[in-house]
């Protein structure tokens, strides 16, 4: 059991959902002295808070150990690989090595290492999938501006102009904006800067002004709280819509991959745009070389006449 907020939470409904917030929300309230089971995962919980993992990232490891135990009564070979091939019949590779990647942290912590699970490999395409064309993106953030949703018309452009991940986006105040810069610090304590480039910086100081903001975040929803990752998501799906775009490319990462492919073919230096992308490795960066799915299209349809 799990005490919390003065409710008794019993271990099977310690989902992703309530861990999240007993243990970054209210990690001052969490009772260390259980029963059941749970003493270690809260304890790894506590591990995995030290080594600077982003919240989604947590949450998703602390789900897969829940998921598991929730199955298998003890840390076994034979139950470890039995939950691989549950995995495998279930979710795809990305996903898959995701969950195994918290498996193995969590034997690396209980210190069984030696029943560390292997990765499955990643077939990966030879093109880019479901990303927004840049006459798409054109033409959303037109009609935004055009039917008065500056808000809106801003969110887009700060996704395809600064390559922000949706989480980052969200995290902008108003002194960034003045700064021109957002300094990101990511896992391993690394500082990445997130440039605002100057004709949007311009343009966002001449909306700030006109409604009297000076402070604060810089996307905020209709109650003037930080806006959600998730609202973002479900608006751009409404406009996508609206618009009668295809509502499969118009999602918050979509205009991060068009960031990149609109930079290499401005600018195409493929290792300053994997430091503006915060990428570990240039190796990450090389998908955006590739042509999109319907590029691929448009040229064969050109080219193959006989």
């Amino acid at each position: 059991m799990a005490a919390h907020l003065g409710y008794i939470l019993p271990y099977r409904l310690l989902t992703s959902h309530n861990i999240r917030y007993i243990l970054i929300l209210f990690p001052s309230r969490v009772n260390y002295k259980t029963t059941g089971g749970i003493t270690m995962e809260l304890q790894f919980a506590t591990h995995l808070k030290k080594s600077n993992l982003s919240e989604n990232t947590l949450t998703s490891y602390l789900w897969t150990i829940n998921n598991y135990l929730s199955k298998y009564t003890d840390i076994s070979k034979e139950n470890l690989l039995t939950y691989k091939g549950y995995l495998l019949e279930n979710f795809k590779p990305k996903t898959i090595n995701l969950r195994i990647q918290a498996i193995n942290k969590y034997l690396e912590f209980m210190k069984k290492g030696k029943l560390q699970l292997k990765f499955v490999k990643v077939q990966q395409k030879n093109f880019l999938e479901n990303v927004i064309s840049n006459a798409d993106y054109l033409f959303l953030k037109n009609k935004l501006k055009k039917d008065n949703n500056i808000e809106w018309y801003f969110v887009v452009w700060y996704l395809a102009a600064t390559g922000a991940r949706v989480s980052e986006l969200i995290q902008i105040k108003i002194e960034h904006i003045q700064a021109g810069y957002f300094d990101l610090y990511t896992k391993g304590g690394k500082v990445r800067r997130l440039y605002i480039p100057k004709k949007l910086k311009n343009e966002t100081e001449k909306w700030l002004m006109e409604k009297n903001i000076t402070s604060g975040y810089l996307f905020l929803n209709r109650f003037g709280q930080q806006i959600t990752t998730r609202g973002i998501s479900q608006q751009l799906k409404k406009y996508a819509k609206k618009y009668r775009l295809n509502t499969n490319v118009v999602y918050p990462h979509s205009f991060r991959h068009r960031f990149a492919k609109n930079f290499l073919e401005k600018f195409n230096d493929i290792a300053l745009l994997a430091d503006l992308m915060g990428h570990e490795s240039i190796e990450t960066t090389r998908i955006y070389l590739r042509r999109t799915a319907s590029e691929q299209q448009a040229i064969v349809d050109k080219i193959i006449t006989w």
